[in-house]
């Protein structure tokens, strides 16, 4: 959320409140009376708004994260086909030499 939005939800807020104490007056709550039920129904809706927030981080639904996900599965995908593209420009021998070298890469890994 930009600083504009959080700005702009800020100031929703104060007035969703301002007008929650008019309407309880006018539901027929006193003074006093209206301004613990609207403050009250506000913090209601904060805390579901935060609770809400929070499922999201625990089960990775935050929109940076699935942005992430995206990215990174598009990116190997990309990736995998350039490899074959390129392993299938080179010359049979050229394959087979990369094979090789390879093979023992891994084996000098398994040594260690």
């Amino acid at each position: 959320m930009t600083r504009a939005g959080v700005l702009k939800l800020g100031f929703g807020l104060l007035l969703a409140g301002g007008l929650g104490y008019w309407l309880f007056q006018a539901l027929g709550l006193e003074g006093f009376s209206a301004g613990i039920a609207a403050e009250a129904l506000l913090i209601v809706v904060v805390l579901v708004w935060t609770s809400s927030y929070l499922f999201r981080v625990v089960t990775g639904r935050m929109t940076y994260m699935q942005q992430r996900r995206r990215y990174r599965s598009g990116y190997d995908d990309l990736t995998a086909q350039q490899l074959q593209e390129r392993f299938d420009a080179m010359t049979p021998e050229q394959q087979q030499a990369l094979m090789a070298s390879i093979a023992e890469e891994e084996s000098s890994q398994a040594a260690d």
